[in-house]
């Protein structure tokens, strides 16, 4: 079912919103009516293009404040307000904990966690001075809620994040709400790199509870559900979009058990 919710006349900021989560996340705020504003490093290849309708870019590294000083300017010269920030840019390349040099992992905690308190701040400070306050959504993962082996930076980072969201939530009310939202496995068009083909996505997709790996969309309807009037009491909330999660590996050892001779 596509959403109904309308969001014409509202004004979205969605980091790495080009490509991946992100790019779902665009096409949902988009379908409903919303000017976005997309940012990144670089420009995607293609932008969306929703009927007549596709985001604005502005090419950004998020790492670096006067960088984000230009996106939050840009949105305010175009439309003269700010009503949603969703900090979805992060991720990390899989590393051995014991042996990754301090600068790898700093790196990762500045993307994954100090970027997103940077871009916040700037928007909250546009957003506090609006009748209508603005929402943030910061889009946290399932790395942060158990182990995250190979990338044990990232699952600090983004815990930190979920941390941060809601700290903010208490400090900006009542004019902004913040929220998180933690992704489970995302199938997006890096996915092979992790599962193989699609025999080897269908069989992950398997292992959770709803059968299959969760889309970008997934993650796009939750964030129009947070940003809109049906979750005005929501706040300081983190919403786990992972498909009823991972089953817990004893119960295989102890079906494995049951059906040895």
């Amino acid at each position: 079912m596509e959403s109904s919710l309308d969001m014409s006349g509202q004004v979205v900021i969605v980091t790495g919103g080009g490509k991946g989560v992100g790019r779902g996340i665009t096409e949902c705020f988009l379908k409903a009516g919303a000017d976005v504003l997309i940012c990144g490093r670089s420009e995607p290849d293609e932008l969306i293009q929703i009927e007549d309708r596709h985001p604005h870019f502005v090419a950004a590294d998020i790492r670096e404040l006067d960088q984000i000083a230009k996106v939050i300017d840009y949105a305010r010269s175009q439309w003269g307000r700010i009503d949603v920030l969703i900090n979805n840019a992060g991720g990390a390349p899989e590393a051995d904990a014991a042996t990754v040099s301090p600068r790898f992992s700093e790196a990762i905690l500045r993307l994954n966690l100090i970027a997103p308190l940077h871009f916040s701040q700037q928007a909250n400070a546009v957003m506090q001075n609006q009748e209508a306050g603005g929402n943030i959504i910061n889009i946290a993962s399932v790395s942060a809620l158990r182990p995250s082996p190979g990338t044990a930076a990232y699952g600090a980072a983004k815990a930190g994040l979920i941390s941060l969201t809601m700290s903010l939530a208490v400090e900006w009310a009542p004019k902004v709400r913040v929220n998180a939202i933690s992704a489970g496995m995302i199938r997006t068009e890096k996915s092979h790199l992790h599962y193989g083909d699609e025999n080897g996505i269908a069989s992950v997709g398997a292992t959770v509870p709803l059968g299959r790996l969760g889309e970008p969309k997934d993650v796009g309807n939750a964030c129009l559900y947070l940003s809109s009037p049906l979750a005005d009491y929501v706040s300081g909330s983190n919403l786990l979009i992972h498909g009823g999660g991972e089953k817990p590996a004893f119960l295989d050892a102890a079906e494995n058990k049951s059906d040895s001779p």
